[in-house]
């Protein structure tokens, strides 16, 4: 069956329209039927429905007879280390504060299937008649997973100038402190979350205030993560942005892995780059959970997005910004971070979004998207799909050139709005 409520990464929507406490809910009692009840594990971001969801989220596991564990403002990738029977976390990760959601992790902390999801949704309306759970409150989370992160990843940072932008969200009492006790010298910024500021001219989705606040510091590097951080970019000392892609460049040479595994949106200089040291790239549906499924079934390492998703399971279950925040300058190694960059080249990408109401790509745009990259023979290609987080079209299209990147997206982007506008 098609999942109605689950997308690419969890339950996800508008508060109070797309997504309401009565959902969330019923979805903490369909997914504690799910696991069997047990303990869940909660943790949520710094958005101001949190609170509220999070008392609705855990009404349902106690109804389903389950333990509802709460801990407050978690970071995700700390939920999924510290799961129980089942973790959540109430998040919409980088999307903006009227945005809220549930995802989920199995007693292992992976992220759950598509199958398990449609399971839950199939237990939204189910009936139980045991005995209620209840609820417990735990207070010395961020602690342990924060020793755990600064021992498993870190490393001596002494000398280092860093900018640390915690997207007013999950990570701002934590992440400067993290990069502070390795010796680093610590500015940070986006560390004063109100409830509807996380995501808000801060982090992973806006970096100016990042680069601006590098280049006025005069530091080595800047640090970006999102609301939940689960995803991490970074920039250089001149403000330019260092993506997802060339993080991982980066650390698949340094951590030299024998395989690397990447979604549909990765750069063409990735691809490039693995086969020049024979690193073998295993590529996958868009979404963090698609990389994280190949690096279990291949016995991998290391992998991630071009959005900041990076994942290593060295010690860990899951993508986490702080951990790759703190991999990435142990990889420098006396270099810049612009250096350190240019190990991969870059081929020009131009993007472009469509709103949408429905979710399905017309026959004509993948005809022609066929055609575009038949001309293109392997120096560059075009990519559509719809998103999984919000109703848009997204485009990708690549080349060796930015005109040709241009006239490509341009050329698919006046389609889909045709058909679609």
């Amino acid at each position: 069956m098609a999942r109605r409520y689950f997308g690419t990464d969890g339950v996800r929507g508008v508060v109070g329209a797309d997504l309401t406490p009565e959902l969330v809910e019923r979805l903490g009692r369909a997914a504690t039927l799910w696991s069997q009840g047990g303990r869940v594990f909660v943790g949520r971001d710094t958005r101001a429905s949190g609170p509220e969801l999070e008392e609705a989220f855990a009404r349902g596991i106690v109804a389903a007879g389950g333990s509802a564990v709460l801990a407050g403002v978690l970071p995700t990738p700390a939920v999924a280390l510290l799961a129980l029977d089942l973790g959540a976390v109430i998040s919409a990760s980088h999307n903006p504060p009227e945005y809220n959601g549930v995802k989920f992790f199995d007693r292992e902390g992976h992220k759950l299937t598509d199958e398990a999801e449609e399971e839950i949704e199939t237990l939204l309306d189910a009936p139980y008649a045991g005995e209620p759970g209840k609820v417990d409150h735990v207070g010395v989370a961020t602690d342990s997973y924060l020793e755990h992160i600064v021992e498993r990843f870190g490393s001596d940072l002494s000398g280092l100038k860093v900018v640390v932008d915690c997207a007013n969200g999950a990570y701002s009492g934590i992440a400067p402190k993290a990069f502070e006790q390795l010796g680093a010298e610590v500015t940070a910024i986006g560390v004063d979350p109100d409830g509807m500021n996380i995501n808000v001219g801060y982090g992973a989705t806006d970096l100016e205030a990042l680069q601006q606040t590098v280049t006025r510091e005069r530091a080595d590097l800047g640090i970006a993560f999102d609301g939940d951080g689960d995803r991490m970019l970074a920039v250089d000392a001149r403000g330019e942005v260092v993506d997802g892609d060339q993080i991982l460049a980066i650390l698949m040479l340094h951590l030299d892995v024998e395989l690397v595994a990447v979604t549909v949106m990765a750069n063409l200089g990735l691809h490039r780059l693995a086969d020049e040291h024979g690193i073998r790239v295993v590529t996958t549906d868009v979404g963090d959970r698609y990389v994280l499924e190949a690096l279990y079934r291949e016995g991998g390492l290391l992998g991630g997005e071009q959005s900041g998703h990076i994942i290593y399971l060295r010690d860990h279950v899951t993508g986490d910004g702080l951990a790759a925040g703190l991999l990435l300058c142990g990889a420098l190694e006396g270099r810049t971070l612009a250096a350190a960059a240019a190990q991969m080249q870059r081929f020009p990408q131009v993007k472009a979004n469509v709103r949408v109401a429905g979710h399905e790509v017309p026959e004509l745009v993948g005809l022609e998207v066929d055609r575009l990259n038949e001309e293109l023979d392997g120096s560059g290609r075009v990519l559509v799909r719809p998103s999984g987080t919000e109703p848009v079209i997204r485009i990708l299209a690549e080349a060796e050139s930015f005109p040709e990147a241009e006239s490509a997206c341009a050329t698919i982007l006046a389609l889909v709005t045709r058909e679609l506008g």
